[in-house]
């Protein structure tokens, strides 16, 4: 009856081990495209993905390269300062979308063009909602980042 209840006991604990390894195996296989960060203009063009891989590219919107053309679509540069990646986009743009400022687009990049299918628009690290800056004032701890006005 001892062996029975210890055989019974090892074999509770390997099947755990073996779903605990298989369940792992089945969410790093469901996360594998889902992980993607995204690559700098320079990255891509010092090794251009694919055309059929989907990625994302972040930067900052080339000054004076924005371009809207005919109905939704918009065309424009992404550089990080080494390298500048033209973009085309069909849709309705972030209101936070501007020239020199920073986005992450998700597409693909097809005959030296990124074709997005997702724009975001990035905020810098000084964001900060206008409920948090009011409540900072009224303790009279806020400093307003350079170039802004505190009052």
């Amino acid at each position: 009856m001892k062996g029975l209840k210890k055989k019974r006991r090892i074999q509770v604990i390997m099947v755990a081990a073996v779903a605990l390894a298989l369940s792992t195996a089945l969410i790093g296989y469901a996360m594998r495209d889902g992980i993607n960060f995204f690559r700098s203009p320079s990255q891509v063009i010092a090794e251009p993905p694919a055309p059929n891989e989907t990625f994302r590219i972040g930067g900052l919107v080339e000054e004076g390269s924005l371009q809207r053309g005919q109905g939704e679509t918009v065309t424009f540069n992404v550089t990080d300062g080494g390298a500048s990646v033209p973009v085309a986009f069909t849709g309705v743009l972030p209101d936070l979308f501007e020239e020199n400022q920073g986005m992450v687009g998700t597409g693909r990049y097809v005959s030296g063009v990124f074709q997005a299918s997702e724009i975001l628009a990035k905020h810098d690290e000084t964001y900060m909602p206008k409920e948090v800056i009011d409540a900072l004032k009224e303790q009279g701890v806020y400093v307003a980042p350079e170039g802004e006005d505190a009052s």
